[in-house]
């Protein structure tokens, strides 16, 4: 059985940070439709970077793999889940599973630029970014090394 990393301490108002990876790493016009699993590895060590100097943990959700594809493992900072099945809408229903099983969902912020699933989680009183807005926090954060 593989051990779980454990994240750094949470405050009970500290944010439940999720990331909707296809959608994050989708929004990059940077080939990533070739290689999906390295797309979602790359992600994955930003978002490690990221977290490990902000302080903070999130949750990296992806869409199931192609078959000759291998999900990016959890780390300290970044809990990578992947969704249970392959079929439409199935991180973004693992996302809405996981904040609505919160004892407070208002807690709850997803970096995604997918209406459909912004909505949902506007419902249950989540907030969300785009996708765009943590890259821009990745590409500020993390390559000019400020905090």
């Amino acid at each position: 059985m593989q051990r779980r990393p454990s994240a750094p301490a949470a405050s009970p108002r500290s944010p439940v940070i999720l990331v909707d990876g296809a959608n994050v790493y989708g929004s990059r016009p940077d080939g990533w439709w070739r290689n999906r699993p390295q797309a979602a590895r790359r992600l994955a060590a930003e978002l490690d970077q990221l977290c490990r100097m902000t302080g903070l943990a999130c949750t990296l959700v992806l869409d199931p793999m192609p078959r000759n594809g291998k999900s990016p493992a959890s780390t300290s900072h970044v809990t990578v889940v992947t969704a249970p099945r392959r079929r439409r809408d199935a991180a973004d229903d693992t996302i809405v599973a996981r904040v609505a099983a919160l004892p407070d969902p208002t807690r709850a912020f997803v970096y995604t630029s997918d209406r459909r699933l912004s909505a949902r989680l506007a419902a249950l009183g989540a907030r969300t970014a785009g996708a765009g807005v943590l890259l821009s926090r990745i590409d500020l954060v993390c390559r000019s090394g400020a905090g």
